[in-house]
């Protein structure tokens, strides 16, 4: 028998267990961001924040905590009021207590409690004061009562403070509907315009001297719509009647 005898070759399985997967020269590929398409692309949305960014409104307060927002109102005055809301140097108002409060759009309101200050600023930021002395909220007052003379009674006061500041004023009952713009009928360089809400409908024409004396003998004047300028004659009428 031949002793030469048929082996398999022995493979060396400890030094190389399994393939290598990649070979020895492979790199990772690397991703490279600052390409020139990626930097139009990032120039591009630069310019547009640039653009939209001055008129993004941010809420006041935004950026800020503040434990008690309604703080602010009580340090606004009225002539930071006056200089905020008034157009062509004129002021709408009105004095309003917490059950009338639902009509003051584009209005300065004057508050009369704080609940009524905190409730119209929540709103319409800036547009309602308040000018001592300070109310605690009540009940609507009814027409022709004390409660409401005294609500009457300090209109005047209000007024001549707003006149002092050199606006003229609109005043409105905030239960009035304008059915057109009233300051075209304002015609003349008067100092003050009433209105006479006894009288039948007027024409447009009519006279503009006072109405005529009321059972007490002397003119009845509505103060529901009131336009002031702030002139010396102005502010004498509302001295005497403060």
């Amino acid at each position: 028998m031949s002793s030469l005898r048929h082996q398999r070759p022995v493979q060396n399985v400890l030094s190389a267990p399994y393939p290598s997967r990649f070979p020895q020269n492979y790199q990772k590929p690397t991703t490279n961001f600052l390409t020139r398409t990626n930097l139009i692309l990032l120039f591009t949305l630069l310019i547009i924040l640039g653009v939209l960014i001055p008129w993004i409104q941010v809420p006041e307060g935004f950026l800020m905590f503040n434990s008690n927002p309604n703080s602010k109102w009580r340090d606004y005055t009225l002539s930071d009021a006056a200089a905020r809301v008034a157009k062509n140097n004129t002021l709408i108002v009105c004095a309003v207590t917490l059950p009338r409060q639902k009509q003051h759009e584009k209005v300065l309101v004057i508050a009369e409690d704080y609940a009524t200050l905190y409730k119209v600023n929540e709103r319409w930021p800036g547009h309602a004061i308040l000018v001592p002395p300070v109310l605690e909220a009540a009940a609507a007052h009814k027409f022709g009562s004390q409660g409401f003379f005294n609500f009457t009674a300090r209109r005047p006061r209000h007024l001549l403070k707003i006149l002092e500041l050199g606006y003229n004023v609109m005043y409105n009952d905030v239960d009035m509907v304008w059915l057109a713009n009233p300051f075209p009928y304002l015609q003349g360089e008067h100092d003050v315009y009433f209105m006479d809400d006894m009288a039948f409908v007027k024409p447009l024409n009519h006279s503009h001297s006072l109405p005529p004396p009321g059972k007490k003998g002397r003119p009845y004047i509505c103060s529901c719509m009131i336009y002031m300028r702030p002139t010396n004659g102005c502010k004498i009428s509302y001295e005497e009647m403060d």
